[in-house]
């Protein structure tokens, strides 16, 4: 119904060409954010306040709609029409019985008059004691609040009370002829208690039920805020703990890291090969393949340092994807520094990164079918099958899990099925053609591989590795090292998440996302070149599982924020967090390989290319 209803206000008002056209512009109008205007109001115009979810305050992703718990409702519930973030999100936006008119003040206006039964007097109980809050929508402005008060005091005699709020109060913002901010408040109201057999007359169950009667109050308020600005004004309310802010030491620490890595790189190793090249050319009277066999190091496994990897495809299928989402996280965070994304904007980010992923597909299928074709790979047409499900597979397994669990729980985060099709729609009729798009034209304008040396067919025997060259070790310097230089931030971005937090600083977290690529590469090429000095040639897979196990470190960080830094807790909750979680991951690792194997490669091109020169 929800997916229904979302579609129906998303039309293609411009000349679309019919048929698959047609269906093509719907289905990208659909999955675009929704950048609504300023609404205008006149004196005594209502102002609709929409219910929209419940649920733990602790399980962010664990939510509810406001209508499963048993309080005031229309007798005909109607939703509002959302966007795909928003459903995405979890909004399951509906009409409440809230009467406000711009402007117009209303004291103890009643709401509705219910009994409730001892079943329901329970869900309440069960929900207070949880910690449940409520989330209205007025207006595009989110308005928090809990739905009761929990009070817990001493050990002999033990007090446990809970209450119910029956009384809001509304305090609204305006600046001339549209809405700036709102709030709810419970600051001068007494909580009713509904423990069983408790608290005053009338408020204890009894075989007739609980009669409660609700509330509210609204006063509206002038500021001096413009509504291009409102959104400051809800960044500073604080229903929600607020912990972001300018990190500066830990931006000056990664800053430092990368320093001292680039000059490890550029100086040191520098030094090294120049060391390197003139010793190796001492005696130099050709070309490259006429190198003194009797020397050792990088120079001798010149005929095999080109020497094409096993799995070929699956190499190029992960550099393909990860320079995908290098592609799509850019686009997110240069799109998050335009403004694009608010606090008003439900689920504008999630909308974006759809758009992006299902039209950066081609990135993937170009950047992955173009290399394959330059290291002879034959099964282009597998290579772009594996490409394409190289992410969607694991995607669509754990988004399957997640979602089971919360049709399961009755949760509003598992999507309808109506929106579940229109995802399904995005990447059949948009992602999976641009991919096979994009591995077409890759194939077709690839070139040859530009290896400066031969390779020789018969392969060189590998000394005996002393056991800190070994795999295991490069991955935890490689991954430790780039997961160092965010780790701080990956808090606050964590906090944003699984929180309760709005990310707002797009500036430093561009700044980060460079940092991490530049020490991902550094730390690549320094564990190449002492892979190759051990005349070791099987970098190829090496450099992507450097700084990819980053994405290791990173899941590992997820289970203490987890434990340690979160109070999240529940089967709904955890399925997700560590469903996505490890997604998260798997990303990172498909980025930071990308980016290690395209350094690597282009470092050993450079030293060999020197060295034939020379």
């Amino acid at each position: 119904m929800y997916g229904v209803v979302m579609t129906a206000r998303l039309e293609c008002s411009g000349p679309c060409v019919a048929g698959r056209s047609m269906r093509l512009c719907v289905l990208v109008l659909c999955l675009l954010p929704h950048f609504g205007w300023a609404v205008s109001y006149k004196q005594g115009d209502p102002v609709i306040l929409y219910v929209n979810k419940v649920g733990p305050y602790h399980n962010p992703q664990e939510t509810y709609h406001y209508y499963t718990l048993p309080v005031c409702r229309p007798k005909e519930v109607r939703h509002k029409a959302l966007s795909l973030g928003e459903v995405l999100d979890g909004d399951r936006m509906a009409e409440s019985l809230y009467n406000i008119h711009f402007k117009e003040n209303t004291e103890r206006q009643t709401l509705c008059k219910l009994t409730l039964s001892e079943k329901e007097v329970d869900q309440l109980r069960e929900a207070i004691e949880e910690l449940y809050y409520f989330e209205f929508v007025l207006d595009d402005i989110p308005i928090w609040g809990f739905v009761g008060y929990m009070e817990e005091s001493g050990f002999l005699p033990h007090s446990h009370k809970v209450g119910l709020w029956t009384h809001l109060d509304f305090n609204i913002e305006y600046n001339g002829d549209s809405v700036i901010f709102a709030n709810v408040s419970v600051k001068d109201v007494k909580p009713e208690p509904i423990e069983e057999g408790g608290g005053d007359a009338g408020h204890g169950v009894s075989s007739g039920g609980l009669t409660v009667t609700h509330t509210y109050s609204v006063r509206w308020f002038e500021s001096t805020l413009p509504h291009s600005r409102r959104a400051e004004r809800l960044r500073d309310y604080s229903f929600f703990p607020k912990t972001l802010e300018i990190h500066w030491l830990s931006i000056i620490n990664s800053l430092v890291l990368v320093v001292l890595l680039l000059g490890f790189v550029i100086i040191i190793l520098m030094r090294v090969l120049k060391n390197d090249f003139a010793r190796y050319n001492v005696e130099e009277d050709g070309s490259c393949d006429d190198l003194d066999q009797g020397d050792n190091g990088w120079k001798i496994i010149h005929t095999d340092v080109f020497r094409f990897p096993p799995y070929k495809s699956l190499l190029c299928a992960v550099l393909g994807v990860g320079a995908q989402f290098l592609t799509l996280a850019t686009g997110i965070i240069v799109m998050a520094l335009l403004g694009m994304f608010n606090v008003h904007r439900h689920g504008a980010i999630n909308s974006a990164a759809i758009v992006l992923y299902a039209l950066t597909s081609c990135v993937s299928g170009y950047c992955s079918c173009s290399f394959y074709t330059q290291i002879q790979g034959q099964r282009w047409v597998w290579n772009i099958i594996l490409t394409s499900a190289l992410f969607s597979a694991p995607l669509f397994f754990t988004w399957s899990v997640v979602n089971s669990v919360h049709w399961w729980s009755g949760s509003t985060q598992a999507l309808p099925a109506t929106t579940v099709l229109l995802l399904l729609g995005a990447w059949v009729l948009v992602g999976f053609p641009l991919t096979v798009i994009g591995g077409i034209v890759g194939k077709n304008r690839a070139g040859n591989f530009q290896a400066p040396c031969r390779t020789r067919n018969i392969a060189r025997q590998i000394p005996q590795q002393p056991w800190y060259k070994h795999t295991a070790v490069h991955m935890a310097i490689g991954g430790f090292l780039p997961f160092s230089a965010i780790s701080v931030e990956l808090y606050y971005i964590f906090a944003t998440a699984w929180g309760r937090e709005h990310y707002t600083l797009y500036g430093i977290l561009l700044c980060v996302f460079a940092i991490l690529l530049s020490v991902g590469a550094c730390i690549s090429v320094a564990l190449t070149y002492f892979l190759l000095s051990g005349e070791d040639y099987r970098w190829w897979w090496r450099s992507v599982l450097s700084t990819g196990s980053t994405g290791i470190f990173i899941f590992v960080y997820s289970l203490f924020y987890y434990h340690n830094r979160s109070n999240m807790s529940g089967l709904v909750q955890s399925v997700e967090f560590f469903g996505y979680s490890l997604l998260t991951a798997f990303v990172f690792s498909l980025m930071l390989g990308t980016v290690s194997f395209w350094a690597s490669l282009a470092f050993i091109r450079y030293i060999y290319r020197s060295l034939k020169m020379d």
